[in-house]
């Protein structure tokens, strides 16, 4: 099934890879890369994880792969990377997933220093990711600089499920999953944690975004674990320094105790926090809080030798893959113990991977709001998922939106107004390490106007993207799953239905309206020259690389 053989493509059969046109190659991953594909229907483009069935098979990584496919399917949120389409062949598994053209944030953190105010914007929208995905019962379990990526306007969406896990209050998970250096004290302790794990991550992530290194470093996984027991991370001196608020925010996100640590022991205690206090949470998660940071449209935000690579160095690209593909050999007679397990998984595979289009589960969704009577299934109070409900039945059909109410996003689930927040103390928190005040330091910049509860103007719609026409005679539904938000009436259209996902990023459109010509090696000539003239300051950046100067290891 390839996306040049001239046959005439029927968007009425299952979702497959031939209802997509391949473009470029932006990432790779530990079983398959990364790329950008557009909708043939719609015009609108996402990215495709294509995953190898052997080496996932050989590593024994099934069940990862099925476990992040199932939780994504229940997950729908702004400030994540949603799945949007999952389909299988003899050879890949795949996933396609909303498009984010700005590039990881490590991409970013290791070129450029930032300024506070734009690492605030971050983790105060990963902060709300983390919340959503808390409420659905879910652990991220690898919060890290790799698996958060930026958009094309400079919102942040969380990424990357393959080792999450559910998880229920009161029984802590035990496994030591995720990437050594960002795992919490009580991961390593083996008495078990909860989702405070996420937020230790994400305090080592804001650790690093400012001081351009993590917090703990050790040259084996013992000294490693050791540094982190401890919990005492070391606060450099830079010039310019580093604002008490931050120093204080970046401190109680690597508290010891989860109980007491930022965001684990409340989410008000997250948005109370001095460093973010002045954000206006609501207006956030509406999106009408201004990114500090705006990746650049006319750079590559990615490793452009993907595309080279998988031109030179594959044995057959995608494309002639999908074209010439083989079925798999029956089992033999004699076949190994190995084999048979291999078998096995790959049978798994089959029968769990399940197809899966974010437009048609969003109308069953919204059929089954109408008509409660139409369903088994109770749409406006769903009965409690059982594990057996997260996979297919015995007839293949898969279960859409049962998950418990416990993981539901409720329509009022806002965060709590900050406008009865107590007044920022006229006395700094203590500096770690003993650290005194400098006048530098000492005086915390309030965040403009488009950042603050305080504006004397409210907040104009953050763009006519994110505002979506509504057809008069519509009606407007959400999934209980804070899922996809439609508008259907007598004369909508499947790929007008498309588009209308409140939480489809705008680069959803931008690479239609601005697709790459020349082929697969276009991107050697998009660098644009430019006159004698200095470069301008771009917001949100300090510097290159090593700005903010460190003075004194402060240890």
């Amino acid at each position: 099934m390839g996306n040049s053989n001239g046959k005439p493509v029927s968007f009425s059969d299952e979702v497959n890879l031939n209802h997509f046109r391949l473009l470029r190659v932006v990432g790779k991953g530990a079983f398959g890369k990364v790329r950008i594909v557009e909708r043939k229907d719609t015009q609108l483009t996402f990215a495709l994880k294509y995953i190898r069935k052997d080496e996932v098979v050989r590593s024994e990584s099934v069940r990862n792969i099925l476990r992040e496919r199932r939780m994504l399917e229940h997950l729908n949120y702004q400030f994540i990377c949603n799945l949007r389409y999952s389909f299988q062949d003899i050879e890949y598994m795949y996933l396609v997933v909303d498009l984010m053209n700005g590039g990881d944030l490590r991409f970013h953190i290791s070129r450029k220093t930032f300024t506070e105010e734009a690492v605030r914007f971050w983790i105060a929208e990963l902060g709300c990711a983390l919340r959503y995905i808390h409420k659905q019962g879910i652990i991220h379990r690898d919060v890290k600089p790799d698996n958060v990526l930026l958009d094309s306007e400079g919102h942040i969406h969380l990424a990357d499920f393959n080792v999450a896990s559910d998880f229920t209050p009161g029984r802590p998970l035990t496994s030591k999953s995720g990437t050594l250096a960002y795992l919490a004290p009580e991961v390593y302790k083996g008495h078990g944690y909860g989702p405070g794990a996420d937020w230790w991550s994400l305090g080592v992530l804001f650790y690093e975004c400012i001081y351009n290194k993590r917090p703990f470093e050790g040259s084996t996984q013992t000294t490693l674990a050791t540094q982190i027991t401890k919990a005492s991370p070391s606060f450099p001196i830079t010039a310019p320094p580093v604002t008490m608020p931050c120093l204080h925010a970046i401190s109680s996100a690597l508290e010891e105790d989860p109980a007491k640590r930022m965001g684990a022991a409340s989410f008000h205690s997250f948005t109370d926090n001095p460093f973010f206090r002045a954000i206006d949470f609501e207006a956030l998660e509406r999106k009408e809080v201004e990114p500090v940071f705006v990746p650049s449209s006319e750079k590559t935000n990615f490793d452009a030798t993907y595309d080279l690579e998988e031109l030179l160095l594959e044995e057959a690209p995608l494309e002639a893959r999908a074209r010439r593909q083989k079925p798999r050999e029956p089992l033999k007679e004699d076949a190994s113990e190995k084999e048979i397990r291999e078998d096995d998984l790959y049978k798994m595979i089959e029968t769990q991977f399940t197809p899966f289009d974010y437009t048609t589960a969003a109308y069953e969704r919204y059929a089954g709001a109408l008509d409660p009577n139409s369903s088994p299934t109770d749409w406006t109070q769903p009965p409690p998922m059982t594990p057996s409900q997260n996979q297919v039945d015995g007839s293949g059909a898969r279960s859409i939106g049962r998950r418990s109410t416990s993981r539901r996003r409720k329509a009022s689930g806002q965060p709590t107004s900050l406008s009865g927040s107590p007044p920022m103390p006229s006395q700094h928190p203590p500096l770690p390490n003993g650290q005194g005040s400098s006048p530098q330091s000492g005086t915390y910049r309030q965040a403009s106007s488009s950042h603050s509860t305080k504006a004397k103007t409210p907040l104009s719609p953050y763009q006519a993207s994110y505002n979506r026409q509504q057809r008069p005679t519509g009606t407007r539904k959400e999934s209980t799953s804070g899922g996809m938000q439609v508008t259907l009436d007598e004369m909508g259209s499947w790929s007008e239905l498309a588009k209308q996902d409140a939480t489809l990023p705008a680069d959803a459109k931008l690479e239609a309206a601005a697709k790459p010509s020349g082929g697969m090696l276009s991107f050697l000539g998009r660098k644009k020259g430019r006159g004698h003239s200095p470069k301008p300051q771009e917001r949100g950046i300090l510097g290159k690389e090593g700005a903010r100067v460190v003075i004194s290891s402060g240890e």
